[in-house]
């Protein structure tokens, strides 16, 4: 174990070293702050759809789109590399006995199945945490640094996935335990009682999530009073949204990006945005991002594909519940594994649930992907912000590929590329130039154009 561990960790510190000493080309990422209206895409006589959204795109130079691109591709390899690697952590937990010791020292403290798993698990979240963490280094804290996209030192970024790690451990080692304990009493329809059980989970930690746990990586204060907050709390009457605060939080200590959310579910709904999006963007903008966020709410997309992918994830059980028991039955006595119900096998159940979910991303990709185009167009209609909307499409695809193929959207993207959310932004204009109040917000933002 300590040898396997050993060369883990050095293929980890390797990867890691490897990507700090590439060169980055020194390109300014960001666009400038403030909203942005290119002279093709002003409403008139001779607005053109496609002329408009082309206008916008040249906003991005090459060198940032190139940059963009690159960090985007680059996820599709490490996504078959963390696949790989996770595997390779769950044969080196099971061959080399780990698992099974894990086991017996739970056993050696109590003998009640329900906290023989739940200790197990803690072990296994604990040991997953250490064997990922090289992996993780790489992913969240180095690659991050190289594309400007983290502000963090290594410290910092270290004590909040601590304290990710002891989220997991509180809210998912009683899940597993759970889990086992339906596979102990339902037999081979456990798979069925593991979805039902994951379905309620999920939707506890989104409901407990804005109070209880957002807050531990990150301060989050109500918005000074103002027309901005004045305007966002208006546009959440306006669409039933129970909101009587917004929120801000720092996210600027831990990355660039822009981000706002409408979260929580059954009376524990919080509007926050963060402040990287107050500081770099226009209240147009922001207005239009709240209409999007405001519209997942509304359109129940939170409880919807919380809904879905556990289906999903209960498919995914399925084809456990009918590998798992072979996969025993053949390597079980190698393992130290009795059974199903045994908890030494969770290990050999989570590779076979990851192997079938790497195969389903064009599934909840798509799924994801329909709400977040119906929470487009809700925001529009809602917050009446095109160019608002089409600047801050903008700001996201710095980090995001802005125009892909179309297979490369269906597989890949979780959200709708760059090009559509602008080109969807600048349909609705063409439609609704004639409006009073669009005609007047633009008018009014005539300052930020060029």
């Amino acid at each position: 174990m300590k040898a396997w561990l050993a060369v883990l960790l050095w293929v980890g510190a390797a990867l890691a070293n490897t990507v700090a000493a590439q060169e980055v080309p020194a390109i300014e990422r960001e666009l400038p702050p403030g909203l942005q209206i290119p002279a093709a895409a002003r409403p008139g006589p001779d607005f053109d759809v496609e002329r408009a959204t082309q206008a916008y795109l040249a906003l991005l130079t090459p060198e940032q789109r190139a940059k963009s691109d690159a960090y985007f591709e680059g996820d599709y390899v490490l996504s078959v590399v963390d696949l790989a690697y996770g595997l390779a952590a769950a044969a080196l937990i099971l061959w080399s006995g780990w698992s099974r010791r894990m086991r017996e020292f739970a056993q050696r403290i109590t003998r009640r199945p329900f906290l023989v798993a739940l200790l197990y698990a803690v072990g296994w979240i604990a040991t997953m945490f250490v064997l990922n963490l090289p992996w993780a280094s790489y992913t969240g804290f180095v690659r991050e640094h190289a594309y400007g996209l983290a502000t963090q030192s290594y410290g910092a970024w270290f004590g909040d996935h601590l304290k990710g790690l002891g989220v997991s451990m509180v809210l998912g080692a009683p899940v597993i335990a759970l889990i086992y304990a339906a596979v102990r009493r339902a037999g081979r329809a456990w798979w069925a009682w593991a979805g039902g059980i994951t379905l309620l989970f999920v939707m506890f930690g989104a409901m407990i999530a804005p109070v209880y746990i957002s807050p531990l990586f990150n301060d989050y204060q109500p918005l000074a009073a103002g027309p901005l907050r004045e305007s966002i709390l208006s546009l959440a009457r306006a669409n039933r949204v129970p909101a009587e605060e917004v929120y801000q939080f720092d996210a600027s200590r831990q990355t660039t990006r822009i981000s706002a959310n409408v979260s929580g579910m059954f009376g524990t709904t919080r509007v926050s945005l963060n402040d990287n999006l107050l500081k770099r963007t226009s209240d147009a903008e922001i207005r239009a991002v709240m209409g999007h966020e405001m519209g997942h709410f509304v359109l129940n997309h939170g409880i919807r594909l919380t809904i879905y992918l556990s289906l999903l994830l209960t498919a995914g059980y399925f084809v456990v519940a009918r590998v798992l028991d072979w996969a025993i039955a053949r390597w079980g006595q190698r393992w130290g594994v009795t059974d199903r119900a045994d908890p030494a096998g969770l290990p050999a159940a989570l590779a076979i649930l990851t192997i079938f979910l790497s195969l389903t991303p064009p599934v909840e990709n798509s799924i994801i992907r329909q709400a977040e185009a119906e929470a487009d167009a809700y925001g529009l209609a809602s917050a009446r912000e095109p160019h608002g909307f089409a600047m801050a499409a903008m700001r996201l695809s710095t980090y995001r590929k802005i125009h892909p193929g179309p297979w490369e959207e269906i597989i890949f993207f979780d959200h709708p590329s760059g090009y559509d959310r602008v080109k969807r932004a600048m349909t609705w204009l063409e439609e609704n130039q004639q409006a009073a109040d669009v005609r007047a917000r633009v008018t009014a933002n005539s300052f930020g154009t060029n």
